[in-house]
């Protein structure tokens, strides 16, 4: 049976990042606010608020969570580019979901705000030198020290991760 929840599995990278590869991430990066909306349009508002899979969340509240995830992540790579590996602060993603911008407001809005921040995001990825993927922020729940290089691939993962599970959803029901 498929794992619902990792629809195309977890990230995993280790070794050193080449240019090529980084380069293959940036531009799912780039993509993802185009791809995600393609995969919600025509979708009504019941089937935006079908979990994913059961005991999941709505399709609503992941694209409400790629925004709020994807705007974490922007601010982190930020703070490590300007300061010496931030420690950087966490946030509950659970309890974001449940606020009612998570739960009922228009997908539109976070599309939107996707649109613009990846926009943002993609003028620092492509501005940063190579050296500069090395910086790296420490993550309090963890502890660990995630380098930049690393974080682009679990974001571009992340953005495919949450697109799979509307598009996953979307052929088991047939819409």
């Amino acid at each position: 049976m498929d794992d619902l929840r990792y629809p195309i599995g977890l990230f995993a990278h280790e070794g050193e990042i080449s240019r090529e590869q980084l380069q293959e991430w940036m531009a799912d990066i780039e993509s993802t606010p185009s791809r995600l909306r393609e995969a919600v349009a025509g979708l009504s508002d019941e089937q935006l608020d079908t979990p994913y899979r059961p005991g999941g969340w709505t399709l609503r509240q992941v694209v409400h969570h790629v925004a709020d995830s994807h705007m974490n992540s922007y601010t982190r790579f930020k703070l490590a580019l300007t300061e010496e590996e931030p420690t950087i602060r966490p946030y509950y993603e659970e309890r974001w979901a449940e606020l009612s911008d998570g739960k009922s407001a228009l997908v539109e809005l976070s599309l939107t705000l996707l649109d613009a921040l990846h926009s943002r995001w993609m003028m620092v990825l492509r501005d940063m030198q190579h050296e500069q993927f090395a910086r790296a922020f420490v993550h309090p729940e963890s502890g660990k020290t995630i380098r930049l290089d690393w974080n682009v691939g679990n974001y571009a993962w992340h953005g495919n991760h949450h697109i799979a599970h509307i598009t996953s959803l979307r052929a088991r029901r047939g819409w």
